[in-house]
């Protein structure tokens, strides 16, 4: 990743001399808590140290093809390394497709001991060697495979992927696994992202070098930031939910009586009075210590929601160390006698929570893509800015479904085009500046280098004086807007594991920059390619509010894709031109495609299930009981409410596939239960207060009003 461990040591040596340099005492404000940055990370001098003590060095990690020729050297460290901190037990750690919602942690591990016995003397002794090391086999049976692998060929096999480091917690090394199936397909969520990788990899390096850039044997690489978004309650009261225990939201619950209206959660000051700080700073160090560098916390717009967001790096790296955000913040916050709800709509009537995925390309030196300065610079061309944007414009609106596919999990029901997020329209903001430019590229009026515009605010005042400001403003409705050297995915839900968000911006782009640098290859004019396929996609450019119902009905309209359905956007996947593409692209083939269609209308159809038959449960132990204890309420409604949900339950297990068990849960869950739920909040509206036996909204929110 680029926020290094040995970056950050940098930057903080460097203040420290700053600091000597003007006489400074450094107290309050120290480097030392930062110390153990990145120690249970075996990368840079963390394995350099324990390399060396071997004859190598760190640097032999550079290339992946130490696993064949210094497994062993590198086992032997990292053993070394392993017992200096206290662990004496190793994991393949792989990602498991469909585990958003309901896997802890979202990742699969066998934990096994480093040991063996001496035959001779029945001594226990450490046992590590490169082959245990570099791959690992287990039983793939009971993981989501979509009929990738039959009853009979249970093998799964794991390869270590040098791209993300092997890291430490507790007394448990883990080290980052592809996880495939005994031929070769893909049963995971990082293969088909490092496939994707290789594609934007080849076909990024082809087309810079037609712009003037020989990047030689620098791969082309993908990186992402993610803004990671949560609730944190009481968890007393969490206790008090069995939807939020079994399903991860609220499936019912009256809306308290104060909620987001007054604009007054927003980073606002973090509370001493609760423990949701102590919390956060907890989880922080933790991740600190594991090489991930949280740098921004702070409160979000619902009530006790809150926003970690870490420096951007590599992605196969990125995604690796955001399972591992989400799994940390679940485990501690039980330590401050909180719970943590990493669904995406947790409560009703108030904001979900998201994962904005930052994503950039650049060059491995750090040659940023879509930074129009440096890449033109790089080049020597002055339109190279111009022509990549071309051609990701193009990629959005030819596979803006793929897109869509890619951010259908199931709590992005609640949250796409619900003003808190933006609608399920695939368009892209780019701003005037940029758009200005464009636009007088693409119908020849100028060929010269795009240079973003700045402008100065003036308050008025002499106290504060007139300060720049970037040129273009945020616009937060948009699917993905350019953001100044990256565009941001803002649509991603919060409980997602990243890689098929990440697989899918790669494989398109990488289509878009193999398709120029063949039509270049066969004489085609590098500048007459961009303006041509500016002209063709410039519908899918909009920088206006998309959640302006008109608004969208004139997108929709252009033709630019929209997909209101997760069910419909999952299906996408294996369209012929989506297969077309990722075989094309060597990341997917139509059998992967097909099983990964099917396990996630499987998994959609199961989180409905659960939230179905939790429903259930709640108006038979909880509802009815507390209505017939108070003598008021809808109690024949709800009695009936049993019965139609169960007799949906029944048709949704009797569907003849996964596709139509997906739309019937659509169904179900955006209609029925949405009915349902309105007569269940109708009970706890006219239920005294000590009858309902269920936390309510006002319980479970307001960590200020309550801890």
């Amino acid at each position: 990743m680029l926020a290094t461990s040995s970056a950050a040591r940098s930057l903080l040596s460097r203040t420290a001399r700053r600091a000597s340099a003007l006489g400074a005492t450094r107290t309050m404000a120290s480097i030392e808590p930062y110390a153990d940055y990145g120690k249970s990370v075996f990368t840079g001098r963390v394995a350099d140290e324990y390399l060396k003590k071997h004859g190598s060095s760190a640097d032999i990690l550079d290339d992946p093809s130490w696993t064949t020729t210094h497994a062993d050297t590198v086992a032997n460290a990292v053993l070394d390394w392993a017992v200096d901190r206290g662990a004496n037990t190793y994991c393949h750690w792989f990602q498991p497709m469909a585990s958003s919602g309901v896997r802890h942690g979202q990742t699969g591990q066998v934990q096994n001991m480093m040991m063996k016995f001496n035959r001779s003397t029945n001594h226990v002794e450490f046992d590590s060697d490169g082959k245990m090391l570099v791959k690992g086999e287990t039983d793939g049976s009971s993981y989501p495979n979509g009929g990738l692998r039959a009853t009979h060929q249970a093998g799964g096999y794991l390869a270590l992927d040098t791209s993300s480091p092997i890291f430490l917690r507790g007394d448990t090394i883990f080290i980052p696994s592809a996880f495939v199936s005994y031929y070769g397909a893909a049963l995971d969520e990082k293969t088909p992202l490092l496939r994707s990788n290789a594609a934007i990899s080849k076909h990024g390096k082809r087309l810079l070098a037609h712009l003037g850039l020989d990047t030689g044997d620098q791969a082309v690489v993908s990186n992402i930031g993610l803004e990671q978004e949560f609730f944190l309650v009481p968890r007393d009261q969490y206790y008090r939910r069995p939807d939020l225990q079994l399903a991860g939201r609220t499936i019912i619950g009256r809306d308290a009586p104060r909620g987001q209206e007054m604009c007054d959660h927003y980073m606002a000051p973090p509370s001493l009075a609760n423990p949701a700080l102590a919390c956060m700073q907890e989880i922080q160090d933790e991740c600190w210590r594991l090489g991930i560098p949280l740098k921004t916390r702070h409160r979000e717009v619902a009530p006790n929601q809150y926003e970690f967001a870490p420096l951007y790096g590599y992605n196969t790296t990125q995604v690796d160390q955001n399972l591992m955000v989400m799994q940390i913040i679940e485990e501690v916050s039980a330590r401050h006698g909180l719970a943590a709800l990493l669904q995406e709509k947790p409560f009703n009537d108030v904001n979900g929570s998201g994962k904005h995925n930052n994503w950039s390309i650049a060059t491995e030196d750090g040659t940023m893509l879509l930074h129009p300065g440096k890449i033109n610079k790089a080049t020597g061309n002055p339109s190279a800015f111009a022509v990549i944007m071309s051609a990701i414009i193009a990629a959005v609106n030819e596979h803006g479904d793929l897109m869509r596919m890619a951010i259908a999990s199931p709590g992005n029901d609640f949250r796409l085009g619900a003003c808190e997020a933006p609608p399920a329209i695939v368009s892209t903001y780019l701003g005037d500046d940029i758009t200005f430019y464009l636009s007088h590229f693409k119908d020849g009026k100028g060929e010269g280098e795009y240079v973003p515009q700045t402008k100065m605010l003036d308050l008025g005042t002499h106290e504060v004086l007139p300060f720049e400001v970037p040129a273009e403003d945020r616009n937060r409705t948009s699917p993905f807007p350019y953001g100044g050297a990256r565009f941001e995915f803002r649509a991603v839900g919060s409980s997602q594991n990243v890689s098929m968000v990440n697989t899918v911006l790669n494989t398109i782009v990488a289509e878009k920059f193999a398709e120029f640098a063949d039509a270049i290859d066969a004489g085609k004019d590098i500048h007459d390619l961009a303006r041509e396929t500016l002209n063709e996609n410039w519908r899918v450019i909009f920088n206006g509010n998309n959640y302006d119902e008109a608004i969208q009905q004139e997108l929709t309209d252009r033709g630019i894709w929209r997909i209101d359905s997760g069910v419909e956007a999952i299906a996408t996947l294996t369209a012929q031109k989506n297969v077309d593409l990722f075989q094309k692209m060597k990341v997917l083939t139509k059998e992967e495609c097909e099983s990964r269609q099917h396990i996630l209308h499987d998994h959609y159809t199961g989180t409905v299930d659960i939230e179905a038959k939790c429903l259930i449960d709640m108006i038979n132990q909880h509802i009815i009981p507390s209505v017939k204890a108070a003598g008021v309420g809808p109690l024949s409604d709800l009695e009936a409410a049993v019965g139609t949900l169960k007799a949906a339950v029944a048709e949704i297990h009797s569907a003849e596939d996964s596709y139509k068990a997906a739309q019937l849960s659509r169904v179900l869950r955006l209609e029925t239960m949405i009915d349902i739920r309105a007569v269940c909040d109708a009970a706890e509206e006219v239920v005294p207060a000590n009858l309902w036996t269920l936390a309510t909204y006002k319980e479970l929110l307001f960590l200020d009003s309550h801890t």
